[in-house]
């Protein structure tokens, strides 16, 4: 094995790391000056990265309600965990893009719960790696309803990792807010616009396949979305043409996401359910045509039921 797959794979020490919206926007404000570069040729290389990494509306992708439940379960422990082994929201939200990443290429047998939560320790196991400073060891990743030998989860990371083909550095929302709250006002913005922005990221991602648009469109509508309720598509092209980079970012689908988090956040708002990271049902399954298409997960009943505290 090599030193990359041992790096990712060996288990580390136990740390918790401080948490907090302006820690994360301090980070990713010095993440740009680290390139050498300007803020609008670093947001461009983003911008262009996202594009090949194919984030993509998949129509052959269909929701299907054990999914959803699974899918809802899966968010919830990740969030949980997040906040358990002090990790930051970027890592939660990576580990997510991992998971819906994975299940556009790879299909799971419905009612194999057990499977949808290994894919989850592992999902968040390689975010861990790729965004934390220090990183628990694998038995710190803890489940109500199974208890998963090591081997087993780093099986599942090699799965994973091979599935993505190695490309775990993924651009996420985070990469942008920053940069978008700074363009999108002409003032200083009010100090609660980055931790509300985020707060609509997440609510966002519990009701959407996270690969279906790209980062920057859905952080530029959450932004948007935070600073003003009220924006028409004439307002929301005008805002966009701050963006040097405007010409790689379709504002009728800024403006087409930017109704889709209003009416998400109006929804969850309605239901009561607000938290400051809040997760309900959400996910996707594949229709019969687009699973035909697909290589389906590989471990079985027994080997995932034998590492469990309950049956799949």
């Amino acid at each position: 094995m090599d030193d990359l797959s041992s790096s990712l794979l060996c288990q580390e020490s136990d740390a918790y790391l401080e948490e907090g919206g302006d820690e994360l926007e301090h980070q990713l404000v010095g993440s740009r000056h680290d390139c050498g570069v300007s803020e609008d040729e670093y947001v461009g290389i983003l911008v262009e990265r996202e594009i090949v990494l194919g984030f993509r509306m998949d129509e052959t992708l269909v929701f299907g309600d054990w999914m959803k439940r699974a899918r809802m379960e899966a968010i919830n422990w990740i969030l949980k965990t997040r906040a358990t082994l002090g990790f930051c929201f970027e890592t939660a939200y990576l580990s997510v893009t991992y998971f819906d990443r994975f299940l556009s290429r790879r299909s799971i047998d419905s009612e194999k719960c057990w499977a949808i939560q290994l894919l989850s320790i592992a999902c968040l196991s390689l975010a861990a790696k790729m965004e934390e400073c220090n990183v628990p060891a694998l038995s710190e990743f803890k489940l109500d309803d199974y208890s998963f030998e090591g081997k087993v989860i780093q099986k599942m990371e090699l799965l994973v990792l091979s599935t993505l083909e190695w490309k775990m550095g993924i651009i996420t929302p985070f990469d942008f807010l920053s940069y978008f709250i700074t363009k999108f006002c002409k003032e200083s913005p009010p100090s609660p616009t980055f931790s509300k922005t985020m707060q609509l990221i997440f609510t966002t991602m519990k009701e959407v396949n996270l690969m279906d648009q790209k980062p920057s469109v859905i952080a530029a509508a959450a932004t948007l979305v935070a600073m003003d309720q009220k924006l028409t598509m004439d307002a929301v092209e005008l805002k966009m043409s701050s963006i040097p980079q405007h010409w790689l970012l379709e504002p009728k689908d800024v403006f087409e996401y930017y109704n889709l988090i209003q009416r998400l956040h109006e929804e969850d708002t309605k239901r009561d359910t607000h938290t400051p990271i809040d997760v309900t049902d959400s996910s996707r399954v594949t229709s019969s045509a687009a699973m035909a298409k697909r290589r389906r997960l590989t471990f079985n009943d027994d080997e995932g039921s034998s590492h469990g505290k309950g049956q799949g």
